[in-house]
């Protein structure tokens, strides 16, 4: 079943030209009060190393940088890409970097090393390496690193979830999920199960490792703010998946805001989030910027 419902998660990797794309959607889907930011110019800092290692990998173990001109102590976001675990770059959402920076907001956007090449915990493994750059070199660009946010839709979902939600990743970099000011997860995939055969490439089919590489059965104590989104015309059981996501978090008493979009879908979600006057960009904007205190 999953096999036809997961089918297209390659496609969340997208294209350039698919994230430029304009999409009709019906006016004002959602009731989201927006922000309104001072305007700021953006200063870029492109293909920073991460990981320096002999190991590393001189394309995938890098990060963009997007910072408000002239800011102090702005909020930070590292942005993770989705792709089904096996495909996108950060160069795709360089827009995102653009429109959140100018709006005030420090923007990370990371890399990671992609199936085949790697299986899991190699994907969020990076994640937690980037997490570790950004709390440790953020604070020289102007950001506010007493506290990072984390961004990421589809495998990108999934990846920021399980490093807010299982401390063992950051433990290695002598960082913790303490350090997490907020999650925003759109269209994220927050059970991995071990007998389909669309998740058998990144995570193998064990179950107690997939069991332990899904989200949903690691929200068990204090875990940071989430933001949980997904569409209308989703692919099917992802909204359940963010249902039952929410449903934990809340269960153990964590904050969690739960937010259906309307008139969109697995990849239109993503697309229209880059403009300014989407209601989930301006939940996003919400979100983080009523917690950078």
């Amino acid at each position: 079943m999953l096999r036809v419902i997961f089918s297209m998660f390659v496609l969340a990797g997208l294209s350039t030209d698919l994230v430029r794309a304009q999409v009709p959607v019906a006016a004002n889907p959602t009731e989201v009060k927006p922000a309104v930011p001072k305007q700021y110019t953006v200063e870029t800092h492109k293909d920073i190393r991460y990981r320096t290692d002999a190991d590393s990998d001189k394309d995938r173990h890098t990060l963009d940088v997007y910072c408000p001109k002239g800011a102090k102590n702005f909020p930070v976001v590292l942005f993770v890409h989705g792709g089904s675990w096996e495909s996108g770059n950060k160069s795709i959402y360089a827009g995102f970097g653009e429109i959140f920076a100018k709006q005030g907001i420090g923007f990370v956007i990371c890399n990671y090393r992609l199936t085949p090449k790697v299986k899991h915990p190699g994907h969020i493994e990076d994640v937690a390496s980037a997490f570790a750059w950004t709390c440790e070199n953020m604070g020289k660009y102007g950001g506010n690193t007493d506290g990072i946010f984390l961004c990421g839709h589809s495998a990108g979902g999934h990846l920021v979830s399980l490093l807010a939600t299982d401390p063992q990743y950051l433990k290695v970099h002598k960082h913790s999920p303490a350090e997490i000011k907020g999650v925003a997860a759109f269209s994220g995939v927050y059970r991995i199960y071990h007998n389909e055969s669309i998740f058998e490439k990144a995570f193998g089919a064990n179950e107690e490792l997939c069991k332990k590489a899904s989200p949903l059965f690691n929200v068990k104590g204090k875990h940071p703010p989430f933001l949980i989104a997904y569409a209308d015309k989703d692919y099917e059981h992802l909204d359940e998946m963010a249902k039952d996501m929410h449903a934990a978090l809340q269960k153990a008493e964590c904050p969690s805001e739960l937010l259906l979009c309307k008139n969109r879908n697995h990849i239109t979600i993503i697309v229209k989030f880059a403009e300014e006057s989407d209601p989930l960009n301006q939940a996003f904007r919400n979100f983080v910027l009523g917690k950078n205190k």
